[in-house]
């Protein structure tokens, strides 16, 4: 079947790529998309939106927004935080990339066919798109790209998509061929990914080159400057090849507090933020929010967990872990933290769609039960203190998490209280984005950590599952190892049928539900906020930033905004 590029731009987004959890992503599920459940078709027009005038678009103005850490590196490739992919997909493109309602369509392709059951992908490339210094983007390009990904010397924790191809083969100046030796059901997904410019980058070393921090694209916007822990700035790419963005400028402010975020969205030196539960509830009501702001809410595409490190000597013992999950009260947490704006979350997939195992026995809030469970694995309190203890060291550990996300530290706090009850001593430390990637998850060096990931649409989760991903760098930085769980992470990712996939994932979840690598904490709700100077937003499944090049601010409101320093 040959599959073309679709002309209606408002129904085309840019590709979405991140995978540790600042805002909210999507992905497209690779064997078939099921319908949206009932109660999340709901949401999606619980909006409040100001009235007005149906005005043609136009050019102009600037966008600010807020980022809560700063971008590690905009070679996509290489880094892991979303900062750095919600960047890089402005600047650069991908053979395919999802529409609004999360289906894998041509970007920078022309077309794409798929063959011999899924073995066989061919592309056309579009003859259009030029990098931002001039030059043609060709399948050399992609297949520099491709080459990279697969070189172990390339520092990426993407490498195992590629690894699957048998064979890339150029078949002209703008069309290539992917070639599979076995069925694989995240193929298409792969070719979602950014491609870069192999003029620029094949003599580069990759750990140190300019072009992280300095990229040249062929996005709809370029960098036009970065000033570190201040700002980026992002101009319009007057040649994109799907037409020249409305807004002329992006501006992306790092601001590592959601407080701040706020008070500089009501003094509108900020068009848009992620609302905390606090904020959306009680704190944006009132006829000038409904006049002035457009909120949303949905269920996000993401989950929060408390992560035990499988090396550290407290969560080596499954009962351990079992024991902490009883202790913790979730409906707390969704109350006390996200006040009812999120549901409990049991594993990595989210409610209501098809590969979510809703057989799942929850473990509930039994501190009696994790008293027992810890008695059993050696802990218990000999010396009277409070703190229980095994051979003469008490149970004593340290949360981990990130600087600025107000919901983690309180569900780390009413974590640290409910563990104090069963005897665990618990410490809380925040550290900035950077360092906390760089010197203590990439490295291994944490007991536990509250850290959240993008929901896929496909449900493929070797990269962060798989014991070969259990390594400095890797994404499985808990170090937890299954044999039974690797196998059919394999088998998950070479099986196309849907009902087959579902079998295994269904044991996926079971597995992690016994084991307990995570405690999985909550499913939030996102609750978005812009200045309804903004005009093109549409929410649709696949969330709201989908048509984002098709924003427009109207002229009167094009107000040139005084950078903050």
């Amino acid at each position: 079947m040959k599959y073309f590029l679709q002309k209606n731009k408002e129904n085309m987004s840019r590709s979405i790529f991140a995978y540790i959890l600042f805002g909210c992503f999507v992905f497209l599920a690779a064997c078939g998309q099921t319908p949206e459940p009932e109660a999340e078709k709901k949401s999606f027009s619980e909006t409040t939106v100001a009235s007005v005038q149906d005005l043609t678009p136009v050019a102009g103005g600037r966008l600010t927004e807020p980022l809560l850490a700063e971008p590690i590196n905009l070679i996509s490739a290489l880094s892991s935080d979303s900062a750095s992919h919600a960047v890089a997909d402005k600047i650069f493109v991908s053979p395919l990339k999802y529409n609004k309602d999360i289906e894998l369509v041509p970007e920078a392709a022309e077309y794409f066919e798929v063959l011999n059951d899924g073995k066989l992908l061919k592309f056309k490339l579009r003859e259009d798109i030029r990098w931002f210094d001039g030059k043609p983007l060709t399948a050399e390009d992609v297949e520099f790209t491709y080459k990279m990904m697969i070189d172990p010397e390339t520092p990426t924790a993407y490498a195992s998509d590629y690894l699957n191809v048998k064979e890339f083969k150029l078949t002209g100046e703008y069309s290539f061929e992917v070639i599979y030796d076995k069925s694989f059901a995240r193929s298409l997904i792969t070719w979602a990914h950014h491609i870069l410019p192999k003029h620029l980058l094949e003599n580069e070393n990759l750990r140190q080159t300019k072009y992280s921090r300095a990229p040249i694209g062929a996005g709809p916007y370029k960098l036009k400057e970065w000033i570190p822990g201040q700002r980026l700035i992002l101009e319009a790419n007057e040649d994109y090849f799907e037409g020249r963005p409305y807004i002329d400028e992006i501006v992306y402010r790092i601001i590592p507090d959601t407080s701040t975020q706020f008070m500089e969205l009501k003094t509108g030196s900020l068009d848009d933020m992620a609302l905390t539960p606090q904020q959306y509830l009680f704190q944006t009501k009132g006829g000038s929010w409904a006049k002035d702001f457009q909120k949303f809410k949905y269920l996000s595409f993401a989950y929060t967990y408390l992560g035990f490190n499988m090396e550290s000597v407290f969560f080596k013992d499954v009962r351990v872990r079992r024991a902490i999950s009883y202790a913790i009260d979730k409906e707390e947490i969704v109350k006390g933290v996200l006040l009812g704006l999120g549901q409990p979350a049991s594993g990595p997939y989210k409610p209501g769609t098809w590969v979510y195992n809703d057989t799942l026995v929850p473990y509930g809030y039994q501190p009696e039960k994790a008293v027992e469970l810890l008695r059993q694995a050696g802990w218990a309190d000999t010396d009277g203190d409070g703190i229980i203890d095994r051979e003469g060291v008490p149970f004593s550990f340290m949360i981990l998490t990130n600087q600025g996300n107000s919901l983690r530290i309180k569900a780390a706090t009413i974590i640290q209280n409910r563990l104090k009850d069963v005897g665990i001593d618990v410490q809380i430390r925040t550290v900035e984005w950077a360092a906390f990637i760089k010197e203590f998850i990439d490295k291994g060096k944490f007991d536990a950590t509250i850290l959240g990931w993008n929901i896929l649409q496909d449900p493929d989760i070797y990269d962060v599952w798989h014991s070969s991903k259990a390594v400095a760098g890797g994404l499985n930085f808990v170090k937890f190892k299954n044999s039974e769980l690797d196998e059919l992470l394999e088998k998950g990712r070479t099986t196309l049928e849907q009902a087959k996939r579902k079998i295994m994932y269904d044991r996926i979840q079971e597995i992690m539900h016994e084991e307990q690598p995570y405690c999985f904490l909550y499913v939030p709700m996102a609750l978005p906020i812009y200045q309804s100077r903004i005009k093109g937003l549409k929410i649709a499944p696949a969330g709201l930033g989908y048509n984002a090049d098709r924003w427009w601010i109207p002229t009167a409101s094009q107000k040139k905004l005084r950078i903050q320093q």
